[in-house]
């Protein structure tokens, strides 16, 4: 990363919001803490896990939208995920473990997707061992 990004990053550590309370104003840091095991998306004011469907309102439909995709849910997300982890060849009981499943008939029947390139890169690595 450049100087300029990691400035950047530390600049969004001490970034405050005023939150209108009553006649009061009260003012909160945007990131209540920023350690490797602490949450992306938190409670301004707790700190605290933002709800499910306040993360998909608030960030990723906004960032979805502005990738001009037109429509992002959960599901979809899930979706891409498990197609994405078996184009990048991960074996279906790792991607069972990464997506939660207790059973990897979920993962195949509902999440993977069938991928033409995929299934051609396949074919070819057969094609390689024949020979």
């Amino acid at each position: 990363m450049n100087s300029c990004v990691i400035e950047r990053i530390h600049g969004l550590k001490e970034l405050t919001v005023q939150v209108k309370a009553g006649n009061a104003i009260r003012k909160y840091k945007v990131v209540k803490s920023d350690g490797p095991d602490d949450l992306v998306f938190q409670s301004v004011r707790s700190g605290k896990p933002l709800r499910d469907n306040k993360i998909l309102v608030r960030f990723i439909k906004p960032a979805a939208r502005a990738l001009g995709l037109p429509w992002v849910n959960w599901r979809s997300l899930r979706t891409s995920h498990a197609t994405w982890l078996k184009m990048a060849g991960a074996d279906v009981k790792d991607a069972q473990a990464q997506m939660r499943h207790s059973r990897s008939s979920t993962t195949l029947d509902i999440y993977q997707q069938f991928v033409p390139e995929s299934q051609q890169r396949v074919v070819e690595g057969l094609s390689r061992l024949v020979n």
